[in-house]
């Protein structure tokens, strides 16, 4: 922690950001900023993800076929804002990549569990 009392930075392991993405608009449609602060909140102020990050893979997702994104006016309508949404064949990734998820973590687990000396 730092002197200010605040959570230290946690880097995402490559290719989960692309997983917190789907996990979130699998609740409904967001814009980037409502992804980033879902993200922030739900965990806490552990992740947080940087718009030169986050925008590159809504737009890698995107052109897989995972999200769809269209222009919408913003409540009371004075700006437009970018809203994303799940797409059935990224609501079957989300399934594929939160296995893999839950096996990757279930084997550190094992890892870190596993007694002192032995190889």
């Amino acid at each position: 922690m730092s002197a200010m009392g605040k959570k230290p930075r946690v880097e995402l392991l490559q290719g989960t950001l692309d997983m917190i993405i789907l996990r979130t608009l699998a609740l409904g449609r967001a814009h980037g900023h409502e992804i980033a602060r879902h993200i922030q909140r739900t965990t806490d102020n552990l992740l947080q993800v940087e718009h030169g990050s986050l925008y590159p893979a809504l737009h890698r997702l995107e052109r897989r076929g995972w999200l769809k994104a269209a222009w919408e006016a913003a409540p009371g309508g004075r700006r437009e804002f970018k809203y994303y949404r799940l797409t059935a064949s990224g609501r079957r990734q989300l399934v594929r990549e939160r296995s893999r998820w839950e096996q990757l973590s279930g084997a550190i687990g094992q890892l870190l569990g596993a007694e002192e000396g032995r190889a």
